[in-house]
């Protein structure tokens, strides 16, 4: 262990990063001018310079570079299952394509869906099958995937698309008893699941409300024809590669129901690949030694001799060329990168340092829920961690919720509401580039139209600050918490001392 790095040194680090970042964006080209652009999204090798600085820095405090080593594993190691579930759900989206699912969710929900209501259907179908299977990932990796098919069939551009289903699948999931995310924050706050969960409820229900009644807009704008001709065309053009039948929608109903049973997810995807080979085998005719190519590289779709709109065929071809368990190694790589960054930032005590600067300046409940919800997503912005952006802050704003008598819900409330809500935000988080992965569209064209997601930290900040729903302790639960606090502290020098 090293000693406490200076405010000063950590934010230098920050800044480091956060120009590289900017400039790998080409935020710094649309400010300063083409001298400081940058063409490409690249944004791995940023992260990985940031985190030799932050290294350096650690190092040049006395922090040993075995110590750093074990915070990056360590971050690493938490996120892993997630890692692993991204490289399954790129062989199911390959899978699923391949065998005829995908194209024949496009296909019959070009049917049901119009341009007018499609957004809003997108956003309320993914908080429904989310807040079901308790997983965002799995509601956009499979659902999702479908919707985006759908949205561009009826003339909807895959930005707003992807801002409704990744709205719809982070509100069903900061809801579900069942989504770990929403199991952590309370456990971190101290607080109980279901009390958390009733908590929120004061949140989610107006920006849901403010959120579908902006989609139901943006659908009038498109009009109740939009692009209906070009429906024909999409429904022609997956007809004449695929054979579309009901009974292929049996493998998205296998993992619903896998999930449902609270079996574990990573057997659960691999049950809806099983299904989706053996469906694909007998209904598209594919050979079984070809399963490997489609399951590693993922499915190409070859449009034949049909005559189609202009801009169709190259829409299907960016639709149903996809998966593969290699489709998702750049993505699995940026989380890596992102995570070993932030793995050195809470090893070394530079995202302690910038939590204990903030307490030092937040007046009254109103400024604390505002630095809690802001440290969330910096800890999301800078760590890449949804989870590390629920823990650290959550460690370090408890007693000062508790000092200022406001229950722990009140915190698991912020904890969800700005690290569950922001992390599919940033492109190089690794909720962020997972649902660019899954969509196709970067979190850089659909965050805007993510309206749950940034309208919901919103709502939590106007209640801290007028004080709406800001539940109090009572006298007895407020020396009851601080015996316990008490004992905690007890229990620690006794084990230290031990």
């Amino acid at each position: 262990m090293g000693r406490k790095i200076p405010m000063w040194q950590v934010t230098v680090v920050m800044l480091i990063a956060i120009l590289l970042l900017c400039y790998a964006m080409n935020i710094l080209g649309a400010l300063l001018g083409d001298a400081f652009g940058n063409d490409y999204l690249e944004l791995s090798i940023p992260l990985v310079i940031a985190t030799i600085v932050a290294a350096i820095v650690a190092v040049l405090n006395g922090y040993k570079w075995a110590y750093l080593e074990k915070g990056m594993v360590n971050q690493i190691s938490r996120a892993m299952q997630a890692l692993l579930i991204l490289m399954v759900v790129g062989i199911l989206i390959g899978s699923w394509i391949a065998a005829g699912v995908v194209p024949t969710m496009i296909y019959y929900g070009l049917m049901i869906l119009n341009p007018t209501v499609f957004l809003v259907a997108a956003f309320v179908i993914c908080a429904l099958i989310s807040l079901s299977l308790g997983t965002s990932w799995g509601t956009v990796g499979t659902i999702g995937i479908a919707l985006i098919g759908i949205g561009m069939g009826l003339g909807i551009a895959p930005a707003p698309a992807a801002g409704a289903i990744v709205s719809g699948a982070y509100l069903g999931d900061k809801m579900s008893p069942l989504s770990d995310t929403t199991n952590l924050a309370p456990a971190i706050s101290g607080t109980t699941l279901f009390d958390h969960i009733r908590h929120m409820v004061y949140t989610v229900v107006p920006s849901f409300i403010i959120a579908a009644a902006i989609f139901l807009v943006m659908g009038f704008g498109v009009g109740a024809e939009g692009d209906m001709h070009l429906v024909a065309d999409y429904q022609a053009g997956i007809a004449e590669v695929f054979n579309i039948s009901p009974i292929l929608l049996l493998p998205p109903v296998i993992v619903i129901v896998i999930i449902v049973l609270k079996l574990p997810a990573l057997p659960g995807l691999l049950g809806g690949v099983l299904a989706g080979c053996l469906l694909g085998s007998i209904f598209q005719g594919i050979h079984f030694g070809d399963w490997f190519s489609i399951l590693h590289y993922g499915y190409y779709y070859e449009a034949g001799e049909l005559a189609m709109a202009s801009g169709v065929e190259e829409d299907l071809d960016y639709l149903l060329s996809r998966g593969g368990m290699d489709s998702m190694m750049w993505t699995i790589n940026l989380c890596i990168c992102a995570l070993c960054f932030g793995g050195v930032l809470d090893a070394s005590g530079m995202l302690g340092t910038l939590a204990e600067a903030m307490l030092k300046v937040v007046k009254g409940a109103g400024g604390l829920v505002l630095g809690t919800v802001l440290s969330c997503f910096f800890v999301n912005f800078i760590a890449s961690d949804q989870y590390l952006a629920i823990i650290l802050p959550g460690r370090m704003f408890k007693e000062a919720f508790e000092d200022m008598r406001l229950k722990q819900v009140n915190l698991s409330r912020c904890l969800e509401g700005s690290g569950t809500l922001t992390s599919p935000l940033i492109p190089w988080n690794s909720c962020g580039a997972t649902m660019g992965a899954f969509l196709g569209v970067s979190a850089l064209q659909y965050w805007r139209f993510a309206f749950f997601n940034w309208i919901t930290p919103i709502v939590v900040i106007v209640y801290g600050f007028t004080g709406f729903s800001m539940k109090k302790m009572t006298d007895e639960e407020y020396n009851k918490m601080l015996a316990e606090r008490e004992e905690d502290k007890r229990a620690a020098l006794a084990m230290l001392e031990g």
